[in-house]
């Protein structure tokens, strides 16, 4: 009898997260939505008050409460009105920002840097004529040419928040079925967040191609083939970790006769294997690009557009929806193998969007030698947005080319990562970006320079912050702990209360594992 039921609790979780067809774009940016305007309070509050100068335990809880707490009631509680949330976000947000006060804002962009660390004035920093025109910044002047952005950690924090949250609480009810991932053909949260994932990737991979690049150029044709190869096989080594953990997720999917999605990936794939697969496939595109194409989202387009058409014009499409499944690997895991080309390309599309947001892309006009270094991050953030906005308008024109009833009327397919789901992902991403930077904009004023690193840290959010540091291994904490919760609990038929409460303390033991990791030095990277 208990194997019987055992049974039959698997096959209704089998079938809780199967045949779905997500829901629309506009729901989708509503709720997602709500992280952006979750930041834009904490900078509001920031700005006006200095709320979280410095981080007391009071401050940790409002940071909790509004990046981790807000994304969750998203996804639950306000499912069915996430515009309401919104407003509740954005309405005092735009009150502490905008409308002025009986006294002075504790951080006016007049007054001199304060050092939140000491409270005490600090004269503005002046930017050297190097670091103005951008041409011959110094390699040895890190902060200059790679600044670190805020908006940049605080998208990606998001990112990871909604994505460790979504993971565990679409086994709930309390998770609207059109949330969770489509089988076929449609939108979802959960479709545009293992997109995200990787997109987010491509971007932060951007500071390393950014400082090997100098010597690169500088190399040799023979020299540059030795770097290459070099390259290659450290790209490959870190692959084993990742392939490590998709074994290991296999086997024990596999033991446990755990609930699993097939249509997914297949019956042996899964996400990690995925992941494993791209740091030498992003190697050998990184050098076409360089060679070849001379820019990555030339060679992510020029990817899934083949892509593409290969499965419009031959049987693979046929072969990966309807074949029948096996008795090769190949045939078992379809889904997984040929999804990689979309992920490759919205990785390398990621890459792209990260070489524009990490470095000084372009010298600054118009800038007096002597202007605060404060307004040349001002002028230079304005003109990476600017970047940014082009990007988002033209791929979401090509997404809408692509899916139009009058064009070419495709579908998105994340289980095919097909080329509207590149352009879907790869839109939203970097209309995101867009979106946070605005938000650092209305914040505290700083400037990216190495001296300025004390007002950089006030204008970031603690909490999204570490997430953003153990992105991966946080992720990894966040699966195992979904597998140990839905091997310990009914969560088919738990009630909303107590699943907001499984949830919370779930958000809260993530959360409280990133900051020690944070607290004690620990930065793993797989």
């Amino acid at each position: 009898m208990a194997a019987s039921a055992a049974a039959s609790y698997k096959a209704r979780k089998e079938a809780f997260v199967s045949n779905l067809y997500g829901s629309s774009l506009t729901e989708i940016n509503l709720v997602t939505l709500v992280a952006a305007a979750a930041v834009f309070l904490w900078t509001a509050l920031q700005k006006r008050y200095s709320f979280f100068t410095p981080y007391s335990p009071v401050a940790l809880l409002a940071d909790f409460l509004l990046n981790v707490c807000a994304i969750l009631f998203a996804i639950t509680l306000y499912s069915s009105a996430p515009l309401v949330l919104n407003v509740f976000l954005v309405t005092p947000a735009v009150l502490f920002v905008f409308l002025q006060t009986g006294g002075q804002s504790t951080s006016s962009s007049d007054d001199p840097v304060v050092n939140p660390s000491t409270k005490t004035p600090k004269k503005p920093t002046k930017v050297s004529p190097v670091a103005v025109n951008g041409t011959a910044a110094s390699t040895s002047n890190a902060a200059a040419t790679l600044p670190v952005r805020p908006f940049l950690t605080h998208y990606r924090g998001s990112m990871l928040v909604v994505t460790c949250l979504a993971i565990l609480a679409v086994d709930f009810p309390i998770f609207p079925r059109r949330y969770a991932k489509v089988e076929t053909w449609g939108t979802s949260i959960m479709d545009l967040g293992v997109g995200s994932f990787v997109f987010s990737a491509g971007v932060v991979s951007a500071r390393a191609v950014v400082r090997a690049r100098p010597n690169d150029q500088a190399s040799p044709a023979a020299t540059a083939t030795t770097n290459f190869v070099r390259r290659f096989l450290q790209a490959c080594r870190h692959s084993i970790p990742l392939l490590v953990l998709g074994l290991v997720r296999l086997y024990s999917v596999k033991g446990l006769d755990y609930a699993e999605h097939v249509t997914e990936y297949g019956v042996h794939w899964n996400f990690f294997f995925t992941l494993a697969l791209l740091p030498p496939f992003v190697e050998i595109s990184d050098s076409l690009t360089r060679r070849v194409f001379k820019s990555y989202e030339t060679f992510a387009l020029t990817l899934a557009v083949i892509y593409e058409l290969v499965l419009n014009n031959t049987d693979l499409l046929s072969y990966i929806l309807i074949s029948p499944r096996g008795p090769g690997l190949l045939s078992k895991n379809r889904e997984g193998v040929f999804s990689f080309t979309g992920y490759l390309a919205i990785f390398l599309a990621g890459r792209g969007a990260g070489m524009l947001v990490v470095r000084f892309n372009e010298p600054v006009p118009k800038v007096a030698k002597q202007s605060s270094a404060r307004e040349v991050a001002r002028r230079e953030r304005q003109l990476v947005l600017r970047g940014l906005f082009v990007k988002s308008l033209i791929y979401a024109s090509l997404y809408w080319l692509t899916t139009s009833l009058y064009t070419f009327n495709l579908t998105v397919s994340r289980r095919l990562a097909n080329l509207p789901y590149v352009l879907w992902v790869v839109a939203f991403n970097n209309a995101q970006l867009f979106l946070f930077g605005v938000v650092e904009g209305c914040g505290p004023t700083f400037s990216y320079e190495a001296e300025d690193r004390d007002r950089v840290r006030s204008a970031t959010s603690r909490v999204l912050a570490v997430y953003n540091s153990n992105g991966l291994v946080l992720f990894l904490i966040a699966n195992l702990l979904t597998g140990l919760v839905n091997l310990s609990f009914n969560t088919l038929d738990m009630p909303p209360l107590q699943a907001m409460g499984l949830l919370a303390g779930y958000a809260v033991v993530v959360t409280g594992v990133a900051l020690g990791l944070d607290k004690t030095g620990v930065k793993i990277k797989l």
